[in-house]
């Protein structure tokens, strides 16, 4: 009878050959498994730490611009307190000259407006000029000999622009047509 498993040429079987073969093979597979396995971790807590750093990152930006929020009029309040200062000193005056007084309230009012267009705020005070619906209110219209119709000739209340944009329009009186 013929064995089934082949021979060599040297004469021992085959199989042998195969599995010291196969179990090197296992044992390389293996250390991969492992390498593998340890890089796997590796990238994993990489993983954790980046999107742990991305949330902090989140958190801190947000502070950030609730900071900037909360503080954002910081320089114009500042900017304000030396009014505040000049108005309570006006007040606090018992007796006095109603012409120092004035005086006193013409400059305080000068430093205020500074301080406003120094921030962007501009005043729509369209005395003699073409009613513009876009930054007036016209709420009469008047008999105003010499006057163009359509011009404003009185200001009721000035309006106010904030770097290009409308806070409040300037509210006046128009010439009728004669």
């Amino acid at each position: 009878m013929q064995n089934s498993d082949s021979q060599s040429p040297t004469g021992t079987p085959e199989k042998g050959a195969q599995t010291e073969s196969s179990g090197a093979d296992l044992d390389t597979l293996k250390v991969k498994v492992a390498e593998l396995e340890a890089s796997n971790k590796d990238l994993r807590e990489t993983v954790l730490r980046e999107k742990a750093e991305l949330e902090n990152q989140r958190r801190r930006l947000h502070r950030d611009l609730e900071q900037a929020r909360r503080f954002a009029n910081e320089k114009l309040l500042n900017d304000l307190l030396p009014i505040y200062d000049s108005l309570e000193r006006g007040l606090s005056v018992e007796s006095g000259d109603v012409n120092a007084v004035r005086e006193g309230l013409s400059l305080t009012l000068k430093e205020l407006l500074r301080i406003a267009s120094n921030n962007g705020l501009v005043q729509v005070d369209p005395l003699d000029q073409p009613l513009d619906p876009e930054r007036h209110h016209a709420v009469s219209m008047v008999e105003a000999p010499g006057k163009a119709p359509g011009t404003v000739v009185t200001v009721l209340q000035k309006g106010y622009v904030l770097n290009d944009r409308l806070l409040r329009p300037a509210l006046v009186a128009v010439a009728k047509d004669d």
